[in-house]
């Protein structure tokens, strides 16, 4: 049974958050100039405990619900940093699978090194030259192939893998501490999101246990978890817009322009899309934890992450129309939550998730 969202306690109290928050964006700067992985605002995550945060016992515990508090808190750190965001996001999506398809040795297993401080992600997109698991006759599987848009990089120490078994789609768990990959970071140059480091990475050559092997094949693609999930990146891309709000009113303050009645006109615009998609995520994380048709479930996720990504595109264009070019000039925060924003708004198949939607309306007698 779900617990009340409210009765849902915090991961920590708001004093913390809003002392880790500030550390994040002193932070931000130097993280986005150096280009690299984002150690230090990892590392806090660490210290906070948000990497066990989800597992048996802790504050949102998966196996009851939460997933509204869940994605309240992933907005909160997408608000603090997007790249950030967008790695923890795939850490708590690896736990959640691994709760959902492990055998109770795994879990065991991949819980204690979540308590212990690895950090897990999922690497599911690749391209031609992708992920293919050879079975050996001894139990053990080779991996040959690679994955792109590996966001963490090799400091994902705990990386579930997908790709192809016989036939099937598999999931895997390499402990990635224990084998050399080669790494391309050439494959990472982008206009936004430098600091999820999500280069492409060649795993062939190394040799898992069977029991690194999660799930069956094919469980990956399993409905509602598969699609029903985009609502975790929907709400870091939520946390996303948030930030463009408040540095669009720093700026505004600096600049002395809250008197002007189109500039007040625009962050009210703004504000009234971040609490509408605030709406579609608690709505959404309702359903999940309530069960039911999967179909519906997906159908909700679908037009949640749809609805977000338009209100944070309207944010960008408000946002771009109340600052002007002096507020996108880099070090300003503007700029780089700008080039983050727009590029973490480009997720996978945008129009064949809006063709679902309108497909479920006109087909489904049930549905309103």
């Amino acid at each position: 049974m779900s617990v009340p969202i409210s009765n849902q306690r915090p991961p920590f109290d708001t004093a913390r958050w809003d002392e880790l928050r500030q550390r994040f964006a002193a932070w931000a700067p130097s993280t986005f100039a150096d280009g690299g992985f984002p150690t230090r605002e990892m590392d806090a995550l660490r210290t906070e405990g948000l990497l066990g945060v989800t597992l048996p016992g802790a504050p949102l515990d998966q196996r009851h619900g939460h997933t509204p508090a869940q994605l309240r808190l992933l907005k909160e750190v997408g608000q603090a940093n997007l790249s950030v965001g967008r790695i923890y996001e795939g850490h708590v999506n690896a736990l959640q699978l691994i709760g959902i398809y492990g055998t109770e040795t795994q879990r065991t297993r991949w819980f204690a090194d979540a308590r212990a401080g690895h950090l897990f992600g999922v690497w599911n997109t690749q391209m031609a030259d992708g992920i293919s698991f050879h079975p050996d006759p001894d139990g053990r599987v080779k991996v040959t192939g690679s994955k792109s848009f590996c966001s963490g990089s090799v400091r994902v120490t705990r990386p579930l893998i997908t790709g192809n078994l016989q036939g099937g789609w598999q999931m895997a768990v390499v402990p990635l501490d224990d084998h050399p990959v080669r790494v391309d970071e050439s494959f990472w140059n982008p206009a936004g999101m430098r600091n999820s480091v999500s280069y492409k990475i060649d795993f062939t050559g190394i040799t898992l246990e069977a029991a690194d092997l999660l799930g069956g094949p094919n469980d990956y693609n399993r409905q509602p978890y598969f699609s029903g999930g985009a609502i975790r990146f929907a709400a870091v891309q939520l946390g996303g817009g948030a930030a463009l709000l408040e540095a669009t009113r720093d700026y505004l303050r600096e600049v002395g322009r809250t008197e002007d009645p189109y500039q007040r006109t625009r962050v009210g615009q703004m504000a009234i899309y971040l609490e509408s998609g605030h709406l579609w995520l608690e709505r959404a994380g309702q359903l999940a934890d309530q069960g039911g048709d999967p179909a519906h479930i997906v159908h909700y996720a679908n037009m949640t992450r749809t609805a977000i990504a338009g209100y944070c595109e309207a944010c960008l264009e408000l946002a771009q129309r109340c600052v002007g070019a002096r507020g996108l000039l880099h070090p300003h925060p503007l700029a780089r939550l700008q080039a983050d924003l727009t590029m973490y708004l480009r997720q996978p198949a945008p129009d064949a998730v809006l063709e679902a939607v309108g497909q479920y309306h006109l087909n489904d007698p049930a549905a309103h």
